[in-house]
């Protein structure tokens, strides 16, 4: 990198619209090729919406909650990702079985939901500890 390159930032608005944009457009095209209506609609909602959703969260706590979290800027950033990854995919699996035992959603939020939540959480927290550990460097 040069010296006149700006360093990269973390910019939580650009990690939400991708962590919407980016499960819509790949699992909507997935429901239009295989023909399944529930997977297009699926794509905007339960699975594009959590991926949004976790992306928010994660970045303003990982933004705003820098006290506590001196650790992690020293993380390896692939320690840091599996660390958020399995944890938001246990939290979002405990979250998808109570919704489905209280309301009307559909079965197929048990698996949306986690994974939309993983790999949300994975690439955010891989994308922040990656710009943290250069700007220390």
């Amino acid at each position: 990198m040069s010296a006149t390159a700006a360093s990269p930032r973390f910019v939580l608005w650009r990690e939400v619209v991708f962590a919407y944009l980016a499960p819509a457009l790949c699992a909507g095209a997935g429901g239009l090729i295989t023909r399944q209506p529930g997977l297009m609609i699926a794509a905007v909602t339960s699975i594009a919406g959590t991926s949004a959703v976790v992306a928010f969260l994660l970045g303003m706590w990982l933004q705003h909650s820098q006290t506590g979290i001196a650790w992690l800027r020293h993380a390896a950033p692939a320690a840091v990702a599996a660390t958020f990854g399995l944890g938001a995919t246990a939290l979002a699996a405990v979250i998808a079985e109570l919704l489905l035992r209280t309301s009307w959603f559909a079965e197929r939020i048990r698996i949306d939901v986690p994974l939309a939540a993983a790999v949300a959480s994975t690439i955010v927290a891989w994308r922040w500890s990656s710009i943290h550990r250069k700007e220390n460097q």
